[in-house]
């Protein structure tokens, strides 16, 4: 989003402030973060983000109308953003960082949450934990590049965020009934199968 450039440079003065959680600047600016869309005050106590992805700015509303979204640790607009809005935004980062090895914490540091706060809402309105969901959204990247590539299981399993080999089997498994080997074999074999059927049409 083009938006989240907007704002200014922190100062000196500023990046110490949000480095030191100073809650004497709250009131002062508010500060952004452009990889994860959110907006936070200076006392937050979310991880210090890299100062090259900061940008400030002196009220909510300028940095709502920039594009990010309130921070649901600090609640820097004087409102919480709504359960649902934040597991949608929580399910999000894991989509797209499932490659990465993701624990609790990094994912609540980068929602903006405590990670016992963020389990407990991630399971009471997805029915799973933020891990399942994690484990989930691996295997269906795994499922996809059996399907579409001839990939070593071992490389596989290492561009699903499974980089153990071994361990990556037995999940595999365990969730679908058969490895990934032979899980790439019967998608050939039916693929196959229904190509067959159309030519045969």
């Amino acid at each position: 989003m083009n938006e989240r450039a907007s704002g200014r440079v922190p100062t000196d003065e500023e990046w110490a402030a949000i480095a030191a959680n100073d809650e004497e600047a709250n009131g002062r600016f508010l500060y952004a973060i452009r990889t994860t869309g959110i907006y936070c005050k200076p006392s937050c106590k979310s991880r210090l983000p890299n100062r090259s992805n900061v940008t400030v700015f002196d009220n909510a509303g300028q940095a709502a109308e920039a594009g990010y979204r309130s921070c649901k640790r600090c609640k820097p607009a004087g409102e919480r953003l709504p359960d649902e809005e934040w597991v949608r935004l929580i399910a999000e980062y894991i989509d797209a960082h499932y490659v990465e090895p993701l624990q609790l914490q990094t994912i609540a540091d980068a929602c903006h949450g405590s990670p016992y706060h963020l389990q407990r809402t991630f399971k009471r309105l997805t029915g799973v934990t933020p891990t399942v969901y994690l484990q989930q959204a691996r295997l269906q990247a795994a499922e996809r590049l059996l399907q579409k590539t001839d990939w070593p299981i071992a490389e596989i399993g290492q561009e699903a965020g499974l980089p153990n080999t071994a361990y990556f089997i037995t999940l595999f498994k365990s969730a679908t009934g058969v490895t990934p080997a032979e899980y790439r074999k019967n998608f050939a074999a039916e693929r196959s199968s229904n190509d067959n059927e159309v030519t045969n049409r």
